[in-house]
């Protein structure tokens, strides 16, 4: 159930910085390990792993990712301010939600979309336009539908 409507805030620089460090997460991964940057299937690899090599750069990985708050609360004096307009319960159906797409789309919004359409993969820029249509519909049902804005 949607609480309140929290305003689009554009942030360019934060944006901006945020993408430069996904961008060059993506090519160090690619250099030193010769993978590619998809969360999701670096989350599966870190709960299945092939081998303890292999665990051990996921782990790493995601330890780097789960840290992030901590190190920003350490540059500014404080954590991220993160509004989340929506319930508990219905952040666990959207959670579950995407992780079906990711299993059907074979692959997530790092992997697609940063690292496949930089490869210029077909599928991967198909799976972009896909998730990219799927968030410009659902924006425009919760927002002027359901909401009535």
């Amino acid at each position: 159930m949607i609480t309140e409507i929290v305003p689009t805030e554009f942030t360019p620089f934060a944006s901006l910085f945020g993408g430069m460090l996904i961008g060059t997460a993506a090519v160090l991964l690619m250099a030193f390990q010769g993978r590619i940057f998809g969360a999701t299937g670096i989350l599966a690899g870190f709960l299945t792993p092939a081998n303890s090599s292999d665990w051990a750069w996921r782990a790493v990985l995601l330890a780097g990712m789960a840290t992030g708050p901590l190190l920003y609360a350490l540059f500014t004096g404080h954590f991220p301010a993160v509004n989340v307009p929506v319930t508990s319960s219905a952040l666990m159906v959207g959670g579950f939600i995407v992780g079906i797409g990711v299993s059907y789309g074979s692959g997530c919004t790092s992997g697609h979309g940063v690292c496949g359409m930089s490869r210029l993969s077909p599928r991967s820029i198909v799976a972009t336009l896909s998730f990219m249509a799927a968030t410009a519909v659902t924006v425009y049902v919760i927002r002027h539908v359901i909401a009535g804005e």
